[in-house]
């Protein structure tokens, strides 16, 4: 006896109705090929722009402290902080 109290090979009440269903197979269950892999990499300058951008806004930040012409502002650190999200931003299409 199984835990349902069924007897090995027997056909239960519920096997019986589910048997009488059309049971073709649908579309979306066909064989779908992988892939291919330039899908799922970046291409070359995505991480180079990435670097670039971070090595911008660093260099403006720095240039805040080191060009006596910027001593009274902030705007390179502004520049910079925007230059270093379009890097963070572009470290995220990064694959």
């Amino acid at each position: 006896m199984t835990p349902k109290g069924t007897k090995p090979g027997q056909v239960t009440a519920m096997a019986k109705v589910a048997a009488h269903h059309d049971s073709a197979v649908s579309a979306s269950s066909r064989y779908t090929p992988p892939a291919a892999k330039e899908l799922y990499e970046s291409p070359r300058w995505v991480p180079i722009l990435m670097a670039v951008f971070i090595l911008i806004g660093v260099l403006c930040i720095i240039s805040r402290y080191v060009v006596p012409a910027f001593a009274n502002t902030n705007t390179p650190v502004l520049v910079g902080l925007v230059f270093m999200l379009a890097g963070l931003f572009t470290a995220t299409k990064w694959r």
